[in-house]
This record gives C-alpha cells, structure tokens and sequence, in this order.
C-alpha cells in the first residue's frame, strides 16, 4: 500500500468523533503540516464507517473498524465487520479485547466471544489487531493464547513490567500516550526503558489524554509529538532515530 511519507505516526486516534465535528478540518491539517499519519479507530458500527470515510477522503489516514469492549450489550455483526476490514485502508481490527473498568464482570463472558470474533477476523484476513484492555491484562493474555498467528498491538498500554513482557514473548507491540508525559508516569517510564524501540507505537488516543503541556485540553494527532519527545527523553536517544524506528514498526505491522 503506497502513501504519502509521513515522519510521524499517530496509531490510535478517534478524529472521527463528535468532539471534532466543529474543526475537524482545521485538526487534519495541522497533523499534515506536522508530517503526521493517523490511524482512525472504530469503536461501533458507525465509528467504524466514519473511519473509512476519513481515510478515504485524506491520504494519510488510515481506518480500523470493530467494537469497543464496552459495547459488548450490543449484536456483533461477524459479516458486517468482516466485510469492513475488507476496505483497502482498513489496515487492522479493533478497538477489541476486554475491558473490566468500565465493565463488570457480568458482561465478561460475552466480551470474550466478542473479542474472540473480532480475533477469528483478523486472522482470516491476515490483518493485525487493536487491543483494548484495561483491568484485564491476565484474562486477555488467555485468549490471545489461543490465536497465536494474529499480531496486535496494546493500544494505551498501562502494566507493568512483568506484563509487558508477557504480550512481547506472544510477538505482540506495546503503544503509549500522552499519559507518559504527566508527573506521576514512573511506572510508563521503567517498562518504556525496558521494552526495545522496535516493540514501541505512540499514540494519542485523542480526544482523550492530552500530553503536556496540552494537558486539560482536547487532545488531538498532532500532540503525539510529545509522546514521541518523551520516548526520546526515557531512552536517552534522538527524536530523529525514534521516529525512524517507530515508523518502520508502523509499515511492519500495519503494512503502511
């Protein structure tokens, strides 16, 4: 798939979303100007659809279509999102995986089967996926076991140490944002230090989690540059050489 060069990378971004709706515009082309990339992520059906469109209309972006974790009350269409991942910029499946945050553990069977569904898709299509798991590391790691071929990436990783190595040892990536950058991030900072470049994506997950100095405000793609900066700053490298790298792992999973 041929793009237009992009330095950076925003791999898990939601501009799709209402809070967008007024300056949407005005957001792609700062992430433009700033030689960024975004991946838009579906959460539902329509999310999905709006990610597409999105990718459709700028060169630079790209869609991956599924439903969120905590929609799990809602009927997952197999067909339907297969079929969506079947678009040319669609480039993985996901937001999926099990979330018992904001879910509780009533609704953890039915998160399984729908994240084992969204896991069957990807790995008949032979496309990556976009892990959302939050208080759920252990129980997701059990069903990753048994779909060894599928790679993914761990959208807005928060483990520890012991887990992280847990998803790197199933070849899987571990992607970061803005949430390194806030003043207590002591736990980001030791496993971003342990877990090779080559593993790492940055992401903003906007409109949520605003970097600092950007903090308290809407987060939007062009932010993930201090996701980027502040990898640099915990591996004491070159924000060039991180973004070299982070850009190679983009094209070696996402086949961008």
């Amino acid at each position: 798939m041929q793009m237009k060069e992009s330095t950076y990378f925003d791999i898990h971004a939601h501009t799709q979303f209402p809070q967008f709706d007024i300056d949407r515009e005005q957001v792609i082309s700062r992430a433009e100007e700033a030689g960024i990339g975004v991946i838009n992520v579906g959460t539902d059906r329509v999310i999905s659809e709006k990610a597409i469109g999105l990718a459709e209309q700028n060169e630079n972006m790209y869609a991956i279509v599924g439903l969120h974790p905590t929609h799990a009350d809602e009927v997952f269409d197999y067909d339907f999102y297969k079929q969506l991942a079947r678009h040319p910029k669609v480039v993985a499946i996901g937001e999926c995986g099990i979330d018992l945050f904001r879910a509780d553990e009533a609704s953890l069977t039915k998160q399984i089967e729908i994240f084992e569904a969204h896991l069957q898709i990807a790995q008949e299509l032979n496309k990556p996926v976009m892990l959302h798991i939050r208080n759920a590391y252990t129980e997701s790691l059990e069903v990753l076991q048994k779909f060894p071929d599928v790679k993914c990436n761990v959208h807005f990783f928060a483990g520890d140490i012991e887990i992280a190595k847990k998803f790197l040892d199933l070849g899987h990536t571990l992607s970061f944002t803005g949430a390194i950058t806030f003043p207590k991030a002591e736990q980001y900072i030791e496993v971003i230090k342990s877990v090779p470049l080559d593993r790492i994506m940055a992401e903003t997950d906007c409109p949520f989690v605003a970097p600092v100095p950007y903090r308290g405000e809407r987060c939007e793609p062009s932010h993930v540059l201090e996701v980027y900066k502040k990898i640099a700053e915990i591996k004491n490298l070159y924000l060039e050489d991180v973004a070299k790298q982070i850009r190679e792992n983009v094209r070696r999973v996402f086949a961008i």
